[in-house]
This record gives structure tokens, sequence and C-alpha cells, in this order.
């Protein structure tokens, strides 16, 4: 009997199996003996699908680890073995008839489907009882997710093993008599000790390796035009890539003696040139903003990367808007060496507009593959614990890599411990090397009695940082106590040039008020849609580099690495890092004569969000103990105070203790609980629903578009539809119901009356929290 593991959509008749089959499994492939096979490796459409996935899991398992270290060489085994398992259940005389039923259009009787994924599971299990468990969470999970051990009559691992299934019968004795590897050596001492979340760790990577080698050498049969399309990486790309970037920053000239600015930039250059020798581990970057820090922490990385043969370069950034600024400079450098079948580069985050999207880099978003990725924190954290294959194919293509975690005193506080427990365990164990890229360094390194949890063995790549900061301090701070907002606008309307950060999107709508019509001013929040705030920063930067007067109004969000250059800054009491990035729109390029003034006050409006509360009182303490509050010393003090206060918190959502070991358990002693970290571990908890806001005549194509029940959905048309959208709650969305049009079966919510809902000034307007509402209609 012949048996097979999928049809091709295209198959006509039962009589053109030969042509139309896939092969489940080939007795002669080389995979077996020694690894390589060129059947294989082609993914050749008469090959067994299991060899092929075995093929792929192999390599991407191996790939994880360092060249030559005995570590891989087991990875690879485990990965080829999870390869040839996945689909034992695929023998079972049952799903053959099913796919037989399935694939044949006159046979209507195909209800129902058959359990191919628990066989692999069993089989791992009984070939051995202890770490077959660790392939058998993979193999259950490769179509369904990562489950949890046990739950209370939900489906979970235990209850998949104890089905009564037994499909592997007619399976060939040279995959059924194979042997689990032995253990891993670096993941083995941990699991001496009880580590529950590294042996969690590496089953979770592993079935990384095999749901991608599973969907890649699926998509070979089933589509073999997108496999053509998928990016194709040049072997030596990360050197060519290398050359780009040292010809970007050679083309920038030797600085003069008086440019001081340009002068540190080049020191924080030679740094990173020095620091990319050392061993891969985690690294701290403590540059100043401004300090040239995004193409030298790429400039490290490529060094480093090329030197200790990882694979690729992950940018990990806190917010949208920082993505599209740095990968706008990457994509520039780059484009020397993009082609039709390769891009160098992708962005994989929410608000990608599609003309900067190709076909290599929309395919390369699923599994991270490509040379150089830049991503949000979200997306990268987030995946690191999740559980659905989609969100899991692409954590093998982190390991062997360097991650550039840029602002990374970001981390929120109440995910610090899960966060940090990840990228040490990325660099212990999985050859990653993390760099922690900011201006206000967190205090996160391990103290055995005031931070447990904190990063150990980190190296600064900066020499003299103090030095650093001090060569490039172009701002001075003031602390101006508690000021009214007539007070404040007062102070504004003295400045020709001026940007007032303030905590609360009611506060900057209401400051802007308070200022003459006429007097430049310009409003930033959340509330405009994408496109119409890069309308108003376009303005808000002609005035600044024309003299003319500007008085910008912002929440935080102009913060998150928007590049404006003020020669005042005022800012609302919050956190000192939220201050030193106030501080950094201010005297930014050091062009000014003195130096530029920083202004915090205590606001009027005190009803800010708890964050901003819990930070701006932890400022308060520090304060008055440090005459600098940019130094690395007050920095450090209000961290400290930060972590240290809020330690109940750490690890709020008890990420960490679903992931334990119970040697008491003979069993079973492994209890991960993958499913319900993934819904737990979110690092945006406060959920919301995006509404389409008809600002242009680009928009109204799309929406056009969108109304049209019987034209399909398609990425770009999403992609574009980004630009305009407002995030708004779930609650303000029931209580303004009629301001939007519903569509496609309540997928869309498009705003009807830009009249009467949308200001040129504020964006969204719905309810009682903003006030004035009369004056703000346009």
């Amino acid at each position: 009997m012949k048996f097979y593991a999928h049809t091709h959509p295209d198959y006509p008749n039962p009589e053109d199996a030969e042509k139309y089959w896939e092969p489940l499994f080939s007795e002669d492939c080389g995979t077996l003996k020694d690894g390589k096979c060129l059947q294989c490796e082609n993914l050749d459409p008469d090959h067994g699908h299991l060899n092929k996935v075995a093929y792929l899991c192999n390599k991407f398992a191996a790939e994880m680890f360092p060249a030559g270290s005995e570590d891989r060489k087991l990875a690879a085994e485990w990965g080829r073995l999870a390869g040839l398992w996945h689909d034992l259940g695929k023998f079972a005389p049952e799903w053959q008839e099913y796919l037989k039923k399935k694939s044949d259009p006159h046979c209507d009787d195909t209800t129902g489907k058959e359990d191919h994924s628990t066989a692999g599971a069993k089989h791992s299990v009984n070939a051995d009882p202890l770490f077959g468990h660790l392939l058998a969470y993979g193999i259950a999970a490769h179509h369904c997710g990562l489950l949890d051990t046990k739950t209370n009559g939900k489906s979970c691992q235990e209850s998949r093993l104890n089905k009564n299934i037994k499909c592997f019968d007619d399976a060939p004795a040279s995959l059924i008599s194979l042997r689990v590897p032995e253990f891993l050596e670096l993941i083995k001492k941990k699991l001496k000790k009880g580590d529950g979340l590294s042996t969690a760790f590496f089953t979770r990577f592993l079935f990384s390796c095999l749901v991608d080698a599973d969907f890649l050498a699926t998509e070979a049969f089933m589509n073999p035009k997108m496999t053509d399309n998928r990016n194709s990486i040049p072997l030596d790309v990360l050197k060519k890539i290398d050359e780009l970037v040292v010809g970007k920053i050679n083309s920038f000239g030797v600085p003069t003696c008086n440019d001081s600015v340009n002068l540190q930039r080049a020191k924080v250059v030679r740094d990173c040139t020095d620091s990319a020798n050392e061993t891969p581990g985690i690294f701290t970057l403590t540059v100043p903003t401004g300090g040239g820090k995004t193409l030298s922490s790429l400039h490290f990385a490529l060094k480093h990367a090329l030197k200790y043969g990882q694979k690729r370069i992950i940018y990990v950034v806190p917010f949208t808007s920082i993505i599209e600024q740095n990968a706008e400079v990457f994509r520039t450098i780059l484009k020397p060496i993009e082609s039709n079948g390769f891009t160098p580069l992708i962005e994989h985050h929410s608000s990608l507009s599609p003309d900067k999207e190709t076909e290599q880099s929309r395919l390369a978003t699923e599994n991270w593959d490509a040379p150089i990725v830049i991503t949000t924190a979200v997306q990268f954290f987030e995946s690191l614990f999740a559980a659905k294959t989609s969100q899991c194919r692409k954590l093998h293509n982190i390991a062997n890599a360097v991650v550039i975690l840029d602002e990374a005193q970001s981390l929120p506080v109440n995910y610090i411990s899960p966060c940090l427990h990840t990228l040490q365990e990325l660099a212990n164990c999985y050859n990653t090397t993390v760099v922690l890229c900011t201006a206000t360094q967190p205090a996160i390194k391990y103290d055995a009695n005031e931070f447990s949890i904190g990063i150990k063995n980190s190296r600064e790549i900066i020499q003299n940082p103090k030095a650093l900061f001090e060569a490039l301090k172009r701002v001075e701070i003031s602390c101006i106590g508690q000021q009214t907002d007539q007070e404040l606008s007062n102070r504004i309307m003295q400045c020709e040039q001026a940007l007032c950060i303030v905590n609360r999107r009611k506060h900057a709508q209401e400051l802007f008020q308070q200022l003459p019509e006429n007097s430049g001013r310009f409003h930033l929040s959340a509330l405009m849609c994408p496109e119409h705030r890069s309308q108003v920063l376009k303005m808000v930067r002609e005035c600044l580099s024309n003299k003319q007067s500007v008085k910008l109004i912002s929440t935080q969000l102009i913060e998150a690495g928007v590049d404006v250059d003020f020669p005042v800054v005022y800012r609302a009491l919050a956190g000192l890092d939220s201050i030193a990035q106030a501080a950094g729109r201010c005297n930014r390029e050091g062009r000014q004569s003195t130096p530029g003034q920083v202004y915090v006050f205590d606001p009027e409006d005190q009803k800010a969000e708890a964050y901003f509360r819990e930070t701006a009182q932890v400022a308060r303490e520090v304060m008055g103990l440090h005459e600098d509050l940019l130094s690395q010393e007050a920095i450090h003090h209000y961290f400290d105070l930060y972590y240290y206060k809020q330690y109940k918190k750490w690890d709020e959502k008890e990420i960490l203790s679903a992931f334990s070991i119970d040697p008491r358990l003979k069993h079973c002693p492994f209890r991960f609980n993958f499913r319900t970290a993934a819904e737990n571990f979110r690092l945006i908890e406060d959920w919301k629903i995006p509404v389409i806001i008809p600002f242009d005549n680009s928009v109204e194509k799309l929406i056009s578009d969108l109304q049209n029940e019987f034209k399909p959905l398609n990425r770009n048309l999403l992609r574009a539809l980004q630009r305009y959208t407002v995030q708004v709650s779930p609650r303000l969305l029931r209580e303004n119901s009629k301001s939007f049009e519903v569509l496609r079966d309540g997928q869309f919510y498009v705003l009807i009356s830009m009249e009467l809902n949308y200001s040129k000034e504020f964006g969204l307007i719905l309810d009682e929290e903003h006030s004035c509402k009369q004056k703000l209609i346009t």
C-alpha cells in the first residue's frame, strides 16, 4: 500500500494520484543516514513529506546553536526526529481513506477530520517515557498550537496522550525503531536544577522548527509559485550589508575639532567596533539621544555577527513610529543589494505601508527569514511566550542572532521578570547576543539582595559613558514647580519656538486652546490618525527649519523617536526616562550657541494614568538628591527605586510559574502550561479597536473597496487603511456606535461624519472626555 501526505489543490480525479498526491515517506532517503538528501533540499514533490520536514527541521534546529558544538549536533537529531514522527498518524488506513474522500470531487462524505497529530506524540512518549514528552508537546500541537499539560475539562496535552489512538501499525520499521536522542548538555544542567522555563523554552523552539519546516514543505508541494517567491538570501549577505553600513558612516567625513556632536558620534562608532570582537552575550549600549546609536548599534551587530557566525540582526523597538523612522534609514543604505528575489530588510508591525512591502518581505514576516528584521517589543516578547503556530514559526530564527533592544527602559515592570529571563536564556543557551540600547539605561543588573531577577554578566559597549554624556550635554533642566495652564501658556507664548509635552490628551487639548490662534500653534495626540500626524509633523519641521513661530502641544507620543529639534521644551512631571526622552527633542543637533532649556513642571491637571502617577512620584524622590537629572547616577537611582517599589509586580501574571518540573510525577514531571502563559502574556493589555477615518481622498477609495462586499480583502488594502486608523476602547465604541458605519460583519468601523466627529486640530471627537466640543468641530 502507498501512503500519502497531501493532495494538490489542482487534483482533478483519482486516476492521477501519482502526479497530484504527495508521498508520505520515502524509505531510501539519505536523511536517515547522514542528514543529507538532494531531494529533501530541493523539496522534491515526488519525495516523502516526512523526509522533507525532517530535513528542514534538522537544519533549523542545528542553526540555533554555534557551529561545531555538541549541542548543535544533538539539536539537529531532535529536529530530524520531530519531522519524521510528526505525521505518523497519516499511516492509519482511516486517515488515508479520509484523504481519498477529501480529494474526490464526486464524494460528499468528508465530514469531520481525522486526528493525525496524536499518534506521533504518543509514540514519542512510548519511545522515551521522560524526554519523549518534549517531542510530544510539539508534535501534538503542530496544527492546533501548544497546549497546557493538564486542564480541567479542556483540551490539554494529557488528554491528547490518553486518546485511544494507535495509528502507526503500518509505518515502516525504520521510522518506528528510531530512538529519542540524548538531551542537550546546556539544558540538561538546568533540567537537573528543576529549571522548567529553560526546558520549556527548548520545547517551544523545537516546536518552532517543526511548524516552520512543515509549513514550508507543504507549501512547496501545494503552491510551488509561492515557494519560488520566498526570500532568496545570498550566503555573504551580512558582509555586503556591513560594507554598506561602513560606507554610510564614512560618508559623514572626519568631524572638525569644534564639531562636538559628530566627534562624540565617531567615538561611539569606534567603541562599537572594538566591542564587537567580544564573545556573544548580553551588552549594554548607553548613548544619549542624538549620539548616533541607531547606526552605531547596527554597526556593532554586523561586525559581531560576522565574527561569531550569527545569522541575522533583529531590531526591537517599543513604538511603530520608531520602526518607520529607523527602517527608512536602513532601507536607504541597503537599496544597492535589493533585487526582485531578495529583500535584505523586513518590518514586522501593524502599520506598514503597502508601498514599502514586496512579495518577499510579506512572506519573510511569517518566519523572519531575512538578514535584518525590525519589529516591536510587543511582537518580539509575545512571540517568545506564544502558543499559536503562526506566532511561533519565527522563533527558531531568533536563536543564533543579534537582538538590539532599543529603548530598553520601556519594558513594563509587571512583565520585567519573564522578559529578562528570556533574554538571559537566549544569551546563555542559544548563541544570541542581546544589546540593551538606550539613553537611560535601566538598573536591571543582577543583585542578590535587591534585584534577584536581574541580568547577569552584561558588558557596556561604551568605554566611558559618563564622559560621553558630559560631552554631549546640550540642554539644561530646570524644575519650575506647579504651573496653572494659564501660567504655562504665558511661558510658552514668550518663546518663539517651544514644545510642551503633557500626560493626558484632554490636558493637551485644553492647553492648546489657551494659545492664540495666530501663534503658530500645533497639537499632536493618538486621537489623530497616522496620516494626520505625519502632515502636522511636516509643517512643524518646516516652521523649525525656517525659523518661524511654532508652539507644539503634544502627548508623550512625540517622545517615541520622533525627530524634531526645539530650543525650548516643557515637560509635565513624569519618570526620568520620559524627561530624558523629552530632552532629546531639545537642541538635538547641538547647533545652538547656548544649551537648550528643558523645564519640568507639576501640571495643574493631576489626572494622569496610574503609570505616570507612579513614575512621577519616584522622580520627585530623586530630584532633590541629584543636581543633574540626566546624569547616569540619577537615572540609575531612579530605576533602582522604581523597580524596588514595584517588586510585587515583577511577574504579576505569574508567567514563570507556568513552567515547572515536579520530579515526584514519574509519568510526566513537566508541567508546562503553554496556552495559559500565552493568554496571560500581553504587553499591551488595554485592548482597543481600530476605527477608520475618512481623512482624505486617498482613503475614500480604500473605504469604497471595503464597502463592496463582493470585493475580496487583500493585504495591500488592509495595510493602506492602517495609515487612517485611530485606536478606540470597546466601551467608547459601544457608546458612540451611531457615529460609525459597520462593514464586513463587524470587522471594520468607519467614521461617518468628519464634520461632527473629527477635528483638524485634535482628531477624533466622541464623548464628554473632550472639552469644549463645539469649538473643536472643523
